[in-house]
């Protein structure tokens, strides 16, 4: 009798997309106990937040080091063990050092950066809200950070190393309640879920009691820096104010570890839909090939990216800005070539306070009145009437390539 054909092994069908996701060493602080270093608490309370303890980790260069110097002057530098351990201490370029190390370029000033890049400042309706856009409001509910990213837009006031933040929470509501317009709160800061527990309740709970409210967003970087402080209580608490939205803040794919992905399960699994905003950096995330690993991670980790944002005009951010036209080019080589659902609308937050204004390449080119003529991600030029014709056989689409035009009707 013939042998039976051999069974397959039995498999976890998501153990090929786990590998993608490692868990983060602990580095110099391997003799930890678990029980801390898994503490939101603990992480926050051992941030490298001074020049000692960042050279004990990691040969700085002469830049760096000046650059922590004088941090104290603008933006603090703060960094959780967790994200410190992201860091590839070998490389100087790395793009999550980019990210948090302090450099001197940060004291250099351009002409055209600001302090208030998107005018936050003059559109405060109450201390800490800002009403820019007709029917939503943003509520800067903090100044503090898990860590803090050096390319910040509200470096003015973040942090405590300059400015402060003058947040009135209880005018901020008043005038909230008194403008039935407003139907979207996005709380930002900061990041509100430094609160403890019990903050936030009370802070959703009064925001939902307001019965124009429709629905909350909450704009973090806490599954990023922090993700222990994603807990089955936090989340617990965030499942009742529904409905609720986050946006995250996602740069490079080597963010999103094991960590970090079980985090953004615990928030999307109380069904919290999670988008992703993304600065475009130089050095960091300004490459077709590096954006592609990372919207296709956050589709992974359940996480729609949703904005790439072309770096605010802050002073001191030259050295991680990119051109417009790299972040055109990105866009080009997203759009088409994978799912919709990984491809980020690029804008730029309008210099000065003109909010936000979508930037694409150029599908559309041309367009008379008539007809309109576009271009798909191959190259591919297409024609399509601007009104349907009263005859139904009279017109069709067209497509063209070059000086070809080729007839998509049925015969």
């Amino acid at each position: 009798m013939p042998e039976a054909p051999a069974q397959p092994a039995s498999h976890d069908p998501r153990a090929a997309l786990d590998v993608r996701f490692s868990e983060t060493t602990r580095g110099r602080w391997s003799d930890v106990p678990a029980a801390d270093w898994n503490d939101w608490h603990w992480q926050l309370r051992n941030r490298i937040t001074r020049l000692p303890e960042l050279e004990g980790s990691l040969a700085l260069t002469p830049e760096e080091r000046a650059g922590v110097i004088l941090s104290g002057n603008r933006l603090a530098m703060a960094i959780t063990p967790y994200f410190f351990n992201l860091i590839d201490p070998a490389d100087v370029s790395c793009p999550i050092r980019r990210q948090v190390v302090p450099r001197i370029e940060e004291m250099s000033f351009g002409p055209d950066e600001m302090e208030d890049p998107c005018g936050e400042d003059r559109h405060m309706a109450a201390p800490g809200l800002v009403h820019r856009y007709p029917d939503r409001v943003l509520f800067l509910v903090t100044d503090r950070c898990a860590s803090y990213c050096r390319y910040c837009t509200r470096s003015r006031v973040v942090s405590g190393a300059g400015g402060h933040l003058d947040a009135d929470h209880e005018a901020a509501i008043r005038y909230i309640a008194a403008h039935p317009e407003i139907r979207d709160v996005l709380l930002s800061g900061g990041d509100p879920l430094l609160f403890t527990d019990e903050k936030i309740d009370a802070l959703l709970g009064r925001l939902r009691a307001i019965p124009h409210v429709e629905f909350l967003r909450i704009g973090t970087r806490i599954p990023v820096f922090l993700p222990q402080r994603i807990t089955p209580s936090l989340v617990g608490i965030l499942r009742r104010h529904h409905p609720l939205w986050m946006s995250v803040h996602v740069n490079h794919p080597r963010e999103l570890t094991a960590e970090s992905r079980d985090a953004l399960a615990r928030i999307a699994d109380a069904g919290i839909p999670l988008g992703n905003q993304s600065v475009l950096l130089r050095g960091v995330n300004d490459s077709p090939e590096v954006m592609r690993e990372l919207v296709h991670r956050l589709l992974l980790c359940r996480v729609r990216p949703y904005y790439l944002y072309q770096c605010d005009l802050i002073r001191g951010s030259a050295h991680l800005r990119t051109s417009v036209r790299e972040g055109i080019d990105i866009i080009n080589e997203l759009r088409g070539h994978t799912t919709g659902y990984a491809v980020p609308q690029y804008v730029v937050d309008g210099p000065g306070g003109g909010g936000k204004i979508p930037l694409n390449p150029e599908y559309l080119l041309a367009h008379d009145g008539d007809r309109l003529v576009l271009r798909n991600f191959r190259g591919d030029i297409y024609e399509y009437p601007e009104e349907a014709p009263t005859d139904s056989h009279s017109a069709q689409p067209v497509r063209r390539r070059d000086d070809e035009i080729v007839c998509l009707g049925l015969d």
